[in-house]
């Protein structure tokens, strides 16, 4: 919403503590932004290593919880990738969520591969997430410099040959998925 030019005046020319206590009610109500104060202004960005450990530690025990039906899959995946999501949010971190992303996909693929073996009406929602969420990631991973590219080449060859040769096959032809990577 855009503030009206009299408005504007007026908060200029309010006094500094009058401000500052506005500023920190507004800040208050948006939990992302606090968040992402908090790590620029506090932890200094020293805490990116950390915060994407916990996330790896996240995947780690979600995928593990050994989903009963693809559906469940699905859900466990939107979740630890909106913790992913929170993270680039908060961190600006892009070469974090390529690596995270890749390591959520093939440690899901990995504990759960039995799931996702055939394409069924049970296995479709969740084939098309990880055929998305497999561009996605490639598409991330282009825009990354060119030296970060052979770091993730196994990482990502991985993850197409379980892709192109499982339930999600059928949406990776559609999307246009390479059966390699080549760096």
């Amino acid at each position: 919403m855009a503030l009206d030019s009299d408005l504007k005046k007026a908060i200029v020319r309010m006094s500094g503590v009058e401000k500052d206590k506005l500023l920190l009610r507004l800040i208050a109500k948006d939990a992302v932004l606090t968040e992402r104060l908090q790590f620029e202004l506090v932890e200094e960005g020293k805490t990116i290593d950390e915060r994407r450990g916990l996330i790896r530690d996240f995947i780690d025990r979600t995928a593990n919880l050994h989903a009963d039906t693809p559906g469940w899959l699905m859900m466990d995946m939107r979740t630890v990738s909106g913790y992913i999501s929170r993270h680039l949010k908060v961190t600006k971190d892009k070469y974090g969520e390529v690596e995270l992303m890749l390591y959520m996909l093939n440690t899901f693929y990995d504990h759960n591969a039995h799931l996702l073996q055939k394409y069924n009406s049970r296995t479709d929602k969740a084939a098309e997430y990880v055929a998305k969420r497999t561009d996605q990631v490639l598409k991330k991973a282009i825009k990354l410099d060119p030296d970060y590219h052979i770091e993730f080449a196994d990482e990502i060859n991985k993850l197409l040959s379980w892709v192109n040769y499982t339930a999600s096959a059928h949406y990776a032809r559609q999307l246009g998925l390479p059966k390699e990577w080549l760096v």
